[in-house]
């Protein structure tokens, strides 16, 4: 009895399988030149994509890698005039950055860029490229942000200042986030805000021991009042 039981609901989902079968195989036959159609489509978009990537996204990303070369030696000779500009023959981060924007190179240009204003006094400018700039890297990343913190404090922003400084401590990087918390617990005492300056010196004391800012930190801490 349960054997013919069984068998029956067997029969009964074999009979719904054949019936989804041929309501589908109905739907193709049916639908057959638009299901065609779209599928050339998905096709044809493939293979623009990869054509595009392969003839113009790549080229570019290593024709943008090696015309930022000689930008960043005049950038490592603290030539930042050149390295923003270029010498007549290279080209310098701000060709970089508007021709080749779109690519790595082109990103970490902005970078560049921001870093020689900011040497060069310019930190209006040097704040519009470090905020431009993104970065997967950690430390370059941090950098930016924390490098915003210093444009801002010398343009007396000291609201932004802290905000921009506390962003890159946040980062918790070991090497980077104590640099940057020493900025910040300094830019409170400014402020006039002891409590917060001793609190982020303590900081860096408890979180990042093995620092070169955690002696100094120990030496802010017994002198700030």
């Amino acid at each position: 009895m349960a054997e013919n039981k069984a068998d029956q609901e067997a029969e009964k989902y074999l009979k719904s399988g054949e019936q989804a079968l041929t309501r589908t195989e109905q739907f193709l036959e049916n639908n057959q030149k638009s299901i065609a159609i779209c599928a050339l489509a998905i096709i044809a978009v493939l293979a623009i994509v990869w054509i595009v990537n392969s003839l113009y996204v790549q080229p570019r990303k290593a024709e943008a890698q090696k015309e930022i070369f000689n930008a960043q030696y005049y950038f490592e000779a603290d030539s930042f005039r050149l390295a923003l500009e270029g010498d007549g023959q290279s080209l310098g981060f701000l060709d970089i950055i508007d021709q080749y924007g779109s690519t790595p190179a082109g990103n970490l240009a902005s970078y560049y860029a921001g870093v020689c204003y900011l040497r060069m006094g310019d930190f209006e400018q040097a704040k519009s490229y470090f905020k431009s700039f993104s970065s997967d890297d950690e430390i370059l990343n941090t950098f930016a942000k924390g490098l915003l913190g210093d444009a801002e404090a010398e343009l007396g922003n000291n609201a932004a200042a802290i905000s921009a400084y506390q962003k890159a401590a946040d980062s918790g990087n070991k090497v980077v986030s104590p640099i940057f918390l020493m900025k910040l617990g300094a830019l409170y005492e400014v402020e006039g805000n002891v409590a917060k300056a001793k609190e982020v010196y303590q900081q860096v004391k408890d979180d990042y021991p093995t620092s070169a800012q955690a002696t100094l930190a120990s030496k802010y801490l017994g002198s700030v009042k």
